[in-house]
């Protein structure tokens, strides 16, 4: 049994950001893992997957991109190898092989089970990540056998999918970049959308990111709504490709409504498609005014390229009622439903009624115990590599303040 004062839950990027700033402050700590830094982004099969942030956008406290492609976007394992080369830039005190047994209240703090040894720690930070499981919704249970299922964690690339038809559910980021790969292979596609949020990848000669982390949005601190929160229509490709629904029927992706239903191998989808694909373009059309605005009034409108034409909408009056996927040659459905968090661990109660860590910012209704890298923490950008920077201090701050130490460290390079 080892002691010390913060023991850091996960070697990510939210992990190894408050590693750094505790280091930073001379605070000893230990950061656990089950693998090594960076382990879910090495252990990613997706074979094109690739940042949808520039590498510019990759600031960590004392770290930032320094190579020579600084508009381009890194693979999984490019950014596997950017963070393990921030975890020995400052000798992160990592200690691996470490997969979570328990946690669990111990007199002065928290006592830390692992595969790998125990430790008593008088703060924990849980830092174990956003996207940890497939989130696959109940009716997939009812497919027939006959269609294989995969998700958007499991997926490696079109060649290893069986033959047949896809059905890729979901138009969030995952969904539309896997639509777009498949159908660039030659597969033909159906992708099932619901509500969804819909960005040119480039506006007015310059990155959509470009102009939304300029204008502030993503350090715009979050307020709660309690509405949905699609990910961006976005891919991280060197030729700076649309994957939108319009660009997606362009290449051949068929749509439809979101999945309402699923018995044997027919599957039935909501007629909500003109309303969802509506709603999004009403989002998009009001942002890209905002930044028209925003362009003008900071005096770019001579540097930049002129007004766009409207861009086109989705067609929606074909989109299909319902499918009998075995009757129509479907042989794989691809999941690209989001992520859960699981922390069958975690014994301390701050957990909510849909197993989500209660928490203010970072602090959660127990002493000592607290959290970073969840979606929205404090803004849009918590759980981007280049916003999770602030979020880490706040934690390090409440950290630094329970042991009556102070940050030294900046929050970006």
């Amino acid at each position: 049994m080892s002691t010390v004062p913060v023991a850091v839950l996960g070697a990510g990027q939210a992990g190894l950001a408050v590693s750094r700033l505790l280091t930073g402050s001379g605070v000893e700590h230990v950061v656990l893992d089950r693998g090594r830094p960076a382990e879910t982004w090495r252990a990613r099969p997706w074979e094109s997957l690739r940042l949808l942030t520039p590498n510019w956008m990759s600031r960590l406290p004392g770290w930032s991109y320094r190579g020579l492609d600084e508009h381009g976007f890194m693979t999984a394992r490019e950014v596997a190898a950017y963070l393990a080369a921030y975890a020995r830039s400052f000798a992160a005190p990592v200690v691996g092989g470490a997969e979570l047994e328990s946690v669990r209240p111990a007199a002065g703090g928290y006592r830390v089970d692992t595969a790998a040894g125990s430790w008593t720690a008088r703060t924990v930070v849980v830092a174990t990540g956003w996207c940890q499981s497939p989130a696959v919704p109940d009716v997939a249970g009812a497919l027939d056998p006959r269609i294989a299922q995969e998700t958007a964690a499991s997926y490696r690339s079109p060649a290893a999918l069986p033959g047949g038809r896809v059905l890729v559910v979901g138009a969030s980021a995952s969904g539309v970049q896997l639509a777009d790969e498949l159908a660039a292979a030659g597969r033909d596609v159906v992708l099932a959308t619901g509500a969804h949020t819909r960005l040119p990848r480039t506006y007015r000669g310059l990155d959509i990111l470009w102009w939304l982390s300029t204008m502030g949005v993503f350090d715009r601190e979050f307020r709660a709504t309690g509405g949905a929160d699609p990910s961006l229509q976005l891919i991280g490709r060197p030729d700076r490709r649309d994957v939108d629904l319009p660009a997606l029927q362009r290449r051949g992706v068929s749509l439809a409504g979101r999945v309402v239903s699923v018995e044997g191998s027919k599957v039935r989808f909501a007629h909500d498609l003109p309303e969802t694909t509506a709603a999004a373009d009403a989002r998009m059309s009001a942002l890209l005014h905002r930044i028209d605005a925003y362009a003008h009034a900071v005096g770019l409108d001579d540097e930049i390229e002129p007004l766009p034409p409207p861009l086109p909408a989705a067609r929606t009056d074909a989109a299909a009622g319902e499918l009998d996927l075995a009757a129509a040659g479907f042989g794989t459905v691809l999941w690209a439903t989001g992520y859960r968090r699981d922390y069958p661990w975690l014994h301390v109660p701050v957990l909510d009624a849909a197993g989500e860590i209660r928490h203010v910012r970072g602090d959660t209704p127990a002493p000592g115990l607290h959290v970073v890298g969840m979606r929205r923490q404090t803004r849009r950008s918590s759980t981007f590599l280049d916003g999770v920077r602030h979020d880490a201090a706040l934690v390090v701050d409440a950290v630094l303040a329970e042991l009556g130490a102070t940050r030294s460290v900046e929050v970006a390079a």
